[in-house]
Parts: structure tokens; sequence; C-alpha cells
């Protein structure tokens, strides 16, 4: 059977063998996904990749320390996580990252001038959301586009929950103060 019909549990069992085929098909799998995540922390294209390839090799290194193959997603998600937030806190400069310039072809139909004001306004939330301050805009990230829940957010942060509930409720309003501006 080809590597890539297999599932995300038989390719982690098979890296385990030390498989570099596997590994690179998990890589396939995962790239995307987890240097997004680096990227919303970090802010710094160059750096989020690095954080993300140093993360495959910490999750292939210590594969050993993975219970459950089911649950190699969400390992793999918080190794990128506290790999971006330590080069956050390392550096201790929060950039901005560098939206593309999108071309809006506009037709007739009222659905695709409706599609363009949705992806603009999603434009606008991200751009606004990178210009917070360092931690309102991680936190954010972490609970609005992560879907990481305030308990998980704490742990990951290293602040209490009650700190974590604070600090999400004043970055949305920051967000929200910022938002009316623009």
């Amino acid at each position: 059977m080809a590597l890539t019909q297999l599932n995300t549990e038989q390719l982690v069992a098979k890296c385990r063998e030390q498989n570099q085929n596997a590994q690179l098909e998990i890589y396939n799998r995962y790239y995307k996904a987890m240097y997004n995540t680096a990227l919303r922390i970090i802010k710094d294209q160059a750096e989020a990749e690095d954080v993300m390839q140093e993360s495959f090799l910490t999750a292939f290194t210590k594969l050993h320390m993975l219970d459950d193959n089911l649950l190699f997603g969400a390992w793999l998600k918080r190794i990128v996580i506290n790999a971006s937030l330590t080069v956050t806190r390392k550096n201790d400069l929060h950039r901005e990252v560098a939206l593309e310039n999108i071309e809006y072809t506009l037709t007739d139909t009222s659905e695709t001038i409706e599609k363009d004001v949705t992806k603009e306004k999603v434009h606008t939330v991200i751009n606004t959301l990178s210009q917070l301050k360092g931690s309102y805009s991680t936190a954010l990230s972490l609970h609005l586009i992560e879907g990481y829940d305030y308990e998980e957010i704490s742990e990951i942060m290293n602040i209490s929950y009650g700190n974590c509930r604070t600090l999400i409720s004043r970055a949305k309003e920051s967000l929200r103060k910022k938002l009316q501006f623009v």
C-alpha cells in the first residue's frame, strides 16, 4: 500500500520505525497548517518557516513521548505554538505580517460582490489583529483562530486562568476599537 493511502496513525507508526518516506508524507500533510500557526504568532515569514521545520524535527526525534498516534496533529500543533511563543519572547519584537495584495474581480452577480466584501473584511480583521499589542494578538489568535479555550491558552501562555480571561477580553475590546477607525 502506498504511503499516501495510509491514515495518520499508520504513518506515525512507520515514523517510529525511522521510515523517512513516512516522515515526508506526514510533513506534506501538516506543513501548511503548522506554518500558518507559527506565522500568526511570530508575524515573520522566514522565522515562521524555521520554527515550523524545527518543530517537525523535534516531533520526529521525540516521537517516543507521544502516547497515542491519533493525537499526532494536536501534539505537533502544541510543539509549533510553544516554539513560536519562545521565539516571540526571545526576540521581544512585534512585527507585522506583510499581507499580499489581492486583486478583486467584480462581476455582475451580487454573490461575487458579497464574497469579495467578506474577503476584504477578513483581511481587515487579520491585519488589525496583527497591529495589536503582542500578548493581545497572540491570545486572540489562539482563541479565535486556533480554537483553544481559556484553560489551554492560560497553560500555553503561562498565565493564570483569570489573567487569560482578562487578557482576551481586553484584546477583543482593543480590536473592536481599532476596527471602528478602519
